[in-house]
């Protein structure tokens, strides 16, 4: 059951940038962890190897929470899942630098605390991201420009944590870094729980049959699962780009866990000019958002989504391979990808919230996250596997050269045109 918003109604918007706030926020302190850990590892180890082993295990667990976390946001709520998960991974974050001061961290207790970080982060973010359509609703706010400005918040994050990081790791090490990252997680579950009111807290009741059973709980968790992957499995809109996103955030979390914190250790031994980068590219994709929440209902969904994903996405391991030697120049050119990397996750998102009921929105949303954070795990290993074997550039050839292929596909795949067309919804989901 969800909440409907009477058009007639004065329009609310505190709630809604409370959550652009949040999200904000939560993703910095994301992009200091992200930033963080493998140079940790680098500068501790030395092993390009175990850059990637900590890359697999944080990934890993953002891709299981994000699927077996679902069933959980629907029965706590969007509201109140996205605080304790705030809240779980402050403490879980905040442990890292504390027993690195104190008692002593090993390297298998760090894998560790990774993975529970990005275990207890996931469930969160699909907490918020189901709320965005009834703040949406709440706030008169059009879908284009509500998803745009969502995922604006979360890309200015990079443009703002990312050179903050790389000074930060600077004057008072990584280790250190990550107490602002556990602050961060605090604040946003401050943020969500007193200024979100509890119309987009209200998640769907789970059905009612021997209740207290601990198998009809497994029951009931299994059947929401294959409720989410029946609904995607149905709808090639959604199951083909995500198999796609599969792909290309494999190898994403390849590059920016692995080999870009190599390549900018090799080439300058500078974690300032790693933040640049990161930083321009999330700057880039935040002005990119502003223009797609502007026009984005007015642009063919297919094509801008192809065409963006290619030139934003594949075009990145190109240019730092061309322009290695012109750091200035990789920069600006990063800052450019990221402009058309700014409209890719609206057009990913408005077509969800147009196509799945708000009675499947967690199970559908979990079950997506999860489908395009399958592969990252792996993005992080076999970088860690093939840079020592063919050296950081070829490595960012290669992983640019797939990139292509599986956003080229976009555009000619003829299944891809009903993006612009809502999917019909079962008349039982409307209450």
């Amino acid at each position: 059951m969800t909440t409907e918003i009477a058009a007639d109604q004065p329009a609310r918007r505190a709630p809604l940038y409370a959550l652009y706030i949040s999200n904000v926020v939560s993703a910095v302190g994301d992009v200091l962890m992200f930033m963080a850990v493998p140079w940790f590892v680098l500068q501790t180890t030395g092993s390009v190897v175990q850059t990637g082993l900590a890359a697999f295990f944080g990934t890993a667990a953002v891709a299981a929470s994000a699927l077996l976390g679902a069933p959980v946001v629907d029965r706590l709520g969007f509201r109140r899942a996205s605080v304790v998960s705030d809240l779980a991974s402050a403490i879980c974050v905040g442990l890292i630098p504390l027993l690195y001061e104190t008692v002593g961290l090993p390297f298998w207790a760090l894998l560790v605390l990774v993975f529970l970080a990005g275990l207890l982060t996931t469930p969160g973010a699909t907490a918020r991201a189901a709320m965005v359509p009834d703040l949406a609703d709440l706030a008169h706010v059009r879908m284009e420009r509500a998803t745009a400005a969502s995922d604006g918040a979360t890309r200015l994050s990079r443009f703002i944590g990312a050179p903050l990081a790389g000074l930060l790791i600077v004057f008072i090490g990584s280790g250190n870094l990550l107490w602002i990252d556990a602050a961060s997680f605090a604040f946003s579950a401050l943020v969500i729980g007193r200024l979100v009111p509890a119309i987009a807290s209200v998640a769907p009741p789970a059905p009612q049959t021997d209740a207290g059973s601990d198998t009809t709980a497994s029951r009931r968790f299994l059947a929401g699962l294959r409720e989410g992957f029946a609904f995607i499995r149905s709808d090639p809109v959604l199951l083909w780009p995500i198999l796609v996103v599969l792909v290309t955030n494999l190898l994403d979390a390849g590059n920016s866990e692995v080999m870009l914190p190599v390549f900018f250790k090799q080439t300058y031994n500078s974690a300032v000019l790693f933040g640049a980068v990161v930083a321009a590219t999330g700057g880039g994709a935040f002005l990119g958002t502003v223009i797609f929440g502007a026009i984005g209902h007015r642009l063919p969904r297919q094509l801008t989504l192809g065409l963006c994903f290619t030139l934003g996405g594949a075009f990145r391991f190109f240019v730092t391979v061309g322009f290695a030697s012109r750091p200035f120049v990789l920069v600006a050119l990063c800052a450019v990808c990221g402009l058309f990397i700014g409209a890719i996750n609206p057009i990913f998102d408005t077509v969800a919230y147009e196509r799945v009921p708000a009675g499947l929105r967690a199970r559908v949303f979990g079950v997506l996250t999860a489908g395009a954070m399958l592969g990252s795990p792996l993005g992080g290993l076999i970088a860690g596997a093939i840079v020592p074997g063919i050296g950081i550039m070829a490595s960012l050839l290669l992983f640019g050269a797939i990139y292509t292929v599986a956003t080229v596909s976009l555009l000619v795949n003829p299944s891809l045109r009903g993006m612009n067309k809502p999917r019909a919804m079962p008349a039982t989901d409307a209450a």
